[in-house]
């Protein structure tokens, strides 16, 4: 049956493209002068922002070739869907992180119907834009395009101008045009505090940023952070390039909240004990005067010492009015003086005789609070080297040549240890050697965490010269970056597993301080081409289906979005209904029975597969109860 034939039989249909405009029907409701010859009057709207409207002045902003079509591939429905690939997958049942190969721009938009506002960390490592740089991303930019996007009024000069920018290597137009749509869907999916980190080189670090202010909101600009990634190099004549940048968006910068930074304290510097060192911590000194612009005749008041003159401000025996005065008020220095915050030391360099100081303790602050001592970090990330990474990739590979600039382990487990709790989802969709899997097993690892993963990689052909291809072949693995992807996962799974059972079975260690093994877990999923219906002659052909059961009820799954797609399926009948919660999904309705179609129905909402169903009685007396899936 088609898609038409069920809605003009009553059946409610989920997953259908929606064409609606709100925010067009909005204006044409509310603001109707916005709208001229169904098109927006910008001055007008303006006007009715309470904008001013004056053109002379050319407005600030990104600009590039392709913006409208890159906007437009945001809103298109993808026409890919997705297979379970039970052999690539590792402990199906139990996982909760993911895999899915294919073109990211797919993969995002499948994504979106369930973990819209649910990812808390996003990394990606997207392609940098070189002259070397040969983009295997299919994204189209031509005629065709414009018409299935619904673009009009595009000229022969406009595509002129993008078929250039586009196959030019090195174009800034192209690579922006190709990650604005993937930056739109990954601010659909950040949670309300979540965050997402972007490495990226000199070439496009400018033109991101403004990207990221368009798509992010330059408000919820985080950091531009600095990465030293090597400590030499002879690739330029005139500078060695040894950094990189990670630019850093929130979703909502004042939901924000990082990780403190507990090692920016010098502990050596909290050497004094005194007889509160049990509650308070240790401390050290410091003045409690200070010459300043800002002086307060209230703050320049005489201290009594303890052989009964007064030290005022500077060492003084005398109010001065020279700038000096006390950090603190009389009322709080008699509080500290009485609970031990204040000291009173002789000195000879002072014209009073006596030095007037405050103790600062690790754990509590100048009231009494007990606090945690934090600093903010540093945009400069050091210490962690690309030179790393070859050591990761020996260590599970014994090789250090399969892939091209990846990212090290402590690299990646900085970023997320500095926005996630234990039980968050981490997203890279540029996912490469998959090097943000493994370091969510190892941070999993390390602090009993359960965060999940979820990586997206396009299926990208292997150079035959490369060690990567090789590998490939003698493993038995198509030659593809996504069989290194999950290659890589499982054998990082495989290592940290047998090191924590190792440590678990250390003589003298007690049952509650044994660390519990992490999920090494992953679905993998394959995109295909969704099923679509096609016209011939006249003739309606309906396409031929994917039979595997279990994708076809994933695919529902992703779908409505009701339920976490890592998630078991229940099976109810075999190969026709199967359940998560009180949710049923049917495929192959037609194998159904009335009281089967009868028992989910009253214990659920019920979803069936528009592909694989045909409006029969059963199904027809059914209709107000169920809603079909396309």
């Amino acid at each position: 049956m088609t898609p038409q034939e069920f809605i003009k039989e009553g059946f409610t249909i989920e997953g259908m493209a929606n064409d609606e405009n709100k925010l067009l029907n909005f204006l044409k409701e509310n603001y109707p002068s916005v709208i001229r010859d169904n098109e927006i009057n910008i001055e007008e709207l303006k006007a009715v922002a309470g904008l001013p409207i004056d053109e002379k002045v050319n407005g600030y902003g990104l600009n590039f070739v392709g913006r409208n079509f890159a906007r437009a591939k945001y809103a298109k429905k993808t026409e890919q869907e997705l297979q379970l690939n039970t052999e690539r997958s590792k402990n199906i049942d139990t996982t909760q992180n993911l895999v899915l190969k294919g073109d990211n721009l797919d993969s995002l938009k499948i994504l979106k119907s369930h973990y819209t506002n649910k990812i808390k960390c996003i990394y990606i490592d997207p392609p940098y834009n070189t002259t070397s740089d040969n983009f295997v991303y299919p994204d189209k930019f031509d005629k065709e395009e414009a018409e299935v996007l619904g673009l009009a009024n595009l000229s022969e000069d406009d595509f002129d101008r993008m078929d250039f920018s586009f196959k030019s290597k090195k174009s800034h137009n192209g690579w922006l045009a190709f990650m604005y749509p993937r930056l739109l869907l990954a601010r659909d999916l950040l949670t309300k505090d979540g965050v997402i980190f972007i490495s990226i080189d000199d070439n496009e670090q400018a033109n991101l940023k403004l990207l990221c202010d368009d798509v992010f909101g330059e408000e919820n600009f985080v950091a531009n952070l600095i990465w030293q990634k090597k400590t030499g190099a002879s690739d330029s004549n005139h500078f060695s390039v040894i950094t990189e940048y990670v630019l850093s968006y929130a979703k909502k910068y004042d939901d924000l909240k990082l990780k403190q930074n507990l090692k920016a304290h010098d502990k050596k510097r909290y050497r004094f004990t005194d007889k509160y060192t049990e509650e308070r911590g240790s401390f050290y000194y410091d003045n409690l005067d200070r010459g300043t612009l800002r002086y307060s005749e209230s703050l320049d008041y005489g201290v009594q010492t303890p052989d009964g003159t007064l030290a005022f401000p500077n060492g003084r025996k005398n109010q001065l009015n020279d700038g000096w005065c006390w950090k603190w008020s009389k009322k709080k220095l008699d509080w500290g003086i009485k609970n031990g915050f204040i000291e009173l030391k002789q000195s000879n360099s002072k014209e009073c005789g006596w030095g007037v100081y405050y103790k600062i303790y690790m754990n509590v602050d100048n009231k009494g609070n007990n606090i945690v001592r934090t600093s903010p970090f540093k945009n400069l990330v050091q210490g962690i080297l690309n030179s790393h990474a070859s050591n990761d990739a020996k260590e599970l590979f014994n090789r250090t040549n399969l892939f091209n600039n990846p990212k090290p382990v402590q690299f990646m487990s900085f970023f997320i240890n500095l926005i996630t709790n234990n039980s968050d989802i981490i997203l890279d969709f540029f996912a490469g050697s998959g090097t943000t899997g493994h370091a969510v097993m190892q941070l999993n690892a390390e602090d009993g965490g359960n965060r999940k993963f979820i990586l997206c990689q396009i299926d990208e052909p292997i150079d035959k010269k490369k060690s990567a291809y090789q590998f490939c072949i003698d493993n038995d693995l198509p030659p593809v970056i996504s069989s290194i992807t999950i290659e890589r996962l499982k054998r990082a799974g495989e290592k940290i597993a047998t090191e924590l059972e190792a440590e678990n079975k250390k003589t003298g260690l007690f049952d509650e301080n044994k660390k519990s093994i992490p999920d090494f877990g992953y679905k993998v999923f394959d995109s295909v081409a969704a099923p679509k219906l096609e016209v011939e002659d006249s003739q309606i052909l309906f396409p031929a289906l994917n039979e595997d059961t279990l994708s076809r009820i994933y695919n529902m799954i992703f779908t409505i979005g009701l339920d976490e797609p890592t998630q078991v399926p229940e099976m109810v009948v075999e190969n026709c209904i199967y359940k998560i919660g009180q949710n049923y999904y049917i495929t192959n309705s037609k194998d159904v029975n009335k009281e089967d179609f009868s028992d989910a129905i009253k214990n659920g909402k019920v979803f069936i597969d528009g592909w694989t169903a045909s409006i029969n009685g059963t199904l027809q007396h059914y209709k107000e109860d169920v809603k079909i899936v396309f």
